[in-house]
């Protein structure tokens, strides 16, 4: 990444943390749009990606969480800031159709907060948090450690600060969402920087059912944390040798515009051709470039035939019935 020009990993950036986004919210279930994501994403980080896609609460909520733990990474981690992520995950006070305390740490007055599955009848408790009653003590002692002292092994502390969060526990609703967070947030101040070209969670989400069965294990066991830090670290080096997936899209991309550097197009051939690298959906026919280019069929027509000629584009193989056209990219 350090031989390609700011452009390039701005646009690595918002590929990884567009997968960070979806991914946290798809380990508990939830299922974000990736157009909402990546527009939400863009819009904070000032990178132009074109038309914008329409803003959305619940997105925009989960986005500026983890941009404020990874972009701020070095302010203090404070109640007042964890109770600011927790609003800014749920803005109707809702968790599904369930009202929640948002903002503030939970109060157990429905009984003790616990972490269950199966038929109400004979339920399974995978986890049950400590008492509500404890937290203000417990959480003053968390930040405490978490920025008393930062000479120890942040790769370490990465995986203590999300383990000890997710164990307490403190709010209704959000807990895994915002401990990973905070574990990135760590990963940040090691890099010292607030770009991230891998995506820990997108691995966590790969082994989801290894990490809710270690999250129980440790839980309900003495706590020794070995075992969790063990696994932790394996998935995130399995998360950077992961990386190259979301990022060989950027370093085509990149390639593919040093390529054709010195040829003029105009700019509804630009426009499609960052389509078509960033992941064209379908086939590319005149009729959906004069859909996409705002012009009309002839335009588009002469559009591609001047691409085809300068070798930018050939003819799709599987075309169909309507020619289709692909890129070619550059060999090594």
């Amino acid at each position: 990444m350090r031989d390609l020009g700011m452009d390039q990993r701005d646009q690595a950036t918002l590929r990884v943390l567009t997968e960070d986004v979806l991914k946290t919210s798809e380990i508990e279930g939830e299922k974000l749009d990736p157009a909402s994501v990546r527009s939400s994403i863009a819009r904070r980080l000032g990178v132009d990606i074109g038309a914008l896609a329409a803003s959305d609460r619940y997105v925009d909520g989960v986005v500026d969480m983890v941009l404020d733990a990874t972009q701020r990474h070095q302010q203090r981690l404070t109640i007042d800031r964890l109770f600011s992520w927790h609003a800014a995950l749920f803005p109707t006070g809702y968790s599904g159709l369930s009202k929640i305390r948002v903002g503030t740490w939970r109060d157990d007055v429905q009984g003790p907060m616990q972490v269950v599955s199966g038929p109400l009848h004979r339920q399974i408790v995978h986890f049950e948090a400590p008492p509500a009653t404890s937290l203000d003590s417990q959480v003053a002692d968390f930040l405490n450690w978490f920025e008393a002292d930062q000479q120890d092994d942040l790769l370490i502390k990465a995986g203590l600060a999300h383990l000890w969060f997710v164990t307490l526990h403190p709010f209704d609703d959000g807990n895994g969402r915002i401990a990973r967070a905070i574990g990135d947030m760590v990963l940040a101040r090691g890099e010292n920087s607030a770009q991230r070209f891998f995506s820990l969670s997108a691995q966590i989400q790969r082994e989801r059912k290894d990490y809710y069965d270690l999250l129980e294990k440790i839980q309900k066991g003495t706590l020794d944390v070995t075992e969790w830090l063990d696994w932790f670290l394996g998935c995130l080096l399995r998360a950077i040798a992961n990386a190259h997936l979301t990022l060989s899209a950027v370093l085509i991309k990149a390639s593919f515009w040093n390529r054709w550097a010195g040829t003029t197009m105009n700019d509804r051939q630009i426009k499609m051709i960052n389509k078509l690298l960033d992941g064209f959906d379908g086939k590319l026919t005149t009729s959906k470039w004069a859909v996409i280019g705002k012009c009309s069929q002839d335009s588009a027509l002469r559009d591609i035939t001047d691409l085809l000629e300068k070798g930018v584009l050939k003819k799709s193989a599987a075309s169909g019935r309507s020619t289709a056209y692909e890129l070619i990219y550059p060999t090594k």
